[in-house]
């Protein structure tokens, strides 16, 4: 019997093969479901007192809730690694972490072109206002108050955030004939760049025909874009967004849209999920989807086994494959 242990909080569904192969090296022990409480319970109890690797699912925060303070606290002294299966960890105190020594990694690459995928989607039945045919059409009323929509061509799309996901988002949004602009804190080397203008925040939002929302949430983009950001956009503005909800003030959206400052938006994540600003469900000018952008089998499984190479590698060599980059900063 291996000495130390993993501990999988949440299910692995496409990945059972690669998972039972870590048993060599390690005893796997499990939180399928549950509440906070009792987990807490289990950690307080010392059931995980031998575990130094947490895998934490994309669906363990309903389970355990956020990682924070009080749920860090009772984490065993033996935990060096918490390996989570998501390109956001906002929902880990990476600071905290940092300070208990614990590493922790993500899954970017795995996620960048399922959400990408849904970026274009939802930013092509933006630029249609495709739901309004679409509910018309269900409701039996064919066309019903559909309104002429805008080409891509031409069109200029500007990504906040040109990581990989933003990245993959320009590639794609070439071949719509689009010209593509971004802002990051710094500058990309001229090979990640592909021809795309780096450009200001201010700039960025002046200029910007599409605007596409592809960053981290944390203390510092928090909010990023609200009323007075809206005030700075082109008149009929198209917003997407597929990174995390409460980058935008979405109360402020709503109120853009109404103006008519903003023509449409779509939107996959919203800052208090499952609720949505109510401004926003009732607005037919924006395209809805439930948080489903890495929803494919393909994109799952490979977010699955990241997690799981980033767990073998961190038991084996005390290396991860992908640490969050607050962690690995010089």
């Amino acid at each position: 019997m291996p000495s130390q242990a993993a501990l999988i909080i949440g299910a692995i569904t496409h990945a059972r093969k690669e998972l039972e192969s870590l048993s060599s090296i390690l005893t796997l022990k499990e939180f399928p479901s549950g509440t906070r409480q009792e987990f807490i319970a289990n950690c307080k109890s010392g059931q995980y007192d031998d575990v130094v690797a947490i895998y934490r699912s994309n669906a363990s925060n309903k389970y355990t809730g956020p990682f924070d303070a009080e749920l860090l606290a009772v984490l065993p002294q033996s935990l060096k690694y918490i390996c989570h299966n998501g390109a956001g960890y906002d929902n880990i105190d990476i600071a905290a972490c940092s300070q208990r020594n614990i590493s922790v990694s993500s899954t970017p690459v795995a996620v960048n072109n399922a959400t990408a995928d849904v970026g274009i989607f939802l930013m092509i039945g933006a630029l249609r206002q495709a739901y309004v045919p679409m509910a018309a059409l269900r409701a039996g009323q064919w066309q019903g108050q559909t309104t002429l929509g805008n080409d891509p061509q031409g069109k200029v799309l500007g990504i906040l955030g040109m990581g990989g996901i933003g990245r993959e988002m320009a590639t794609r949004a070439k071949a719509f004939g689009m010209k593509i602009q971004y802002h990051n804190r710094s500058r990309l080397p001229a090979e990640l760049e592909a021809g795309a203008t780096y450009v200001s925040f201010d700039e960025l939002l002046a200029s910007s025909d599409v605007l596409s929302l592809n960053l981290a949430l944390n203390a510092s983009t928090r909010y990023i874009i609200g009323a007075a950001e809206f005030g700075k956009m082109k008149d009929g503005v198209v917003i997407v967004n597929t990174a995390r909800g409460a980058l935008i003030d979405e109360k402020a959206l709503a109120a853009a849209i109404d103006s008519g400052k903003v023509r449409s938006a779509g939107l996959d994540v919203y800052e208090e999920e499952p609720k949505i600003e109510p401004g926003l469900v009732n607005n037919p000018r924006v395209m809805l989807l439930p948080h489903i952008g890495t929803a494919t089998y393909e994109t799952q499984r490979e977010m699955e086994i990241l997690v799981l190479d980033n767990l073998k590698l961190a038991v084996e060599k005390g290396e991860l494959i992908t640490q969050v980059p607050e962690q690995t900063k010089a």
